[in-house]
C-alpha cells in the first residue's frame, strides 16, 4: 500500500534562524508589526510503499535521521496520512 507521509523539518528552538529573522525584518518593513517571530523550515512529502502505517513511519523516521534533517541543528516531525 502507498502511504502519504509528511515530514516537517524545523530549526531547533534554541538556535538562531537567520532566514526567519530576515523575513521578520521584511514583514516589519512592510508594516506588518503584529508578527513577533518567524521560523523557516522545510515541508517534505514522501510517497512510501509499506505494508502498514507503522512501517511507513519507520521508513520516514530513518530518512529523517539519515538525510532529511541535520539533527545537530534541526528536528523533524512525521505525519502519516
Amino acid at each position: 500500500m502507498t502511504y502519504n507521509v509528511d515530514v516537517k523539518v524545523m530549526p531547533l528552538k534554541d538556535l538562531l534562524d537567520p532566514q526567519g529573522k530576515a523575513v521578520l525584518g521584511g514583514l516589519a518593513n512592510l508594516g506588518m508589526t503584529a508578527v513577533s517571530d518567524v521560523r523557516i523550515g522545510k515541508h517534505i512529502n514522501l510517497q512510501v510503499e509499506a505494508s502498514s502505517a507503522e512501517e511507513a513511519r519507520a521508513i520516514a523516521e530513518e530518512a529523517g535521521k539519515k538525510l532529511l534533517a541535520n539533527q545537530v541543528m534541526e528536528y523533524f516531525e512525521i505525519t502519516v496520512g
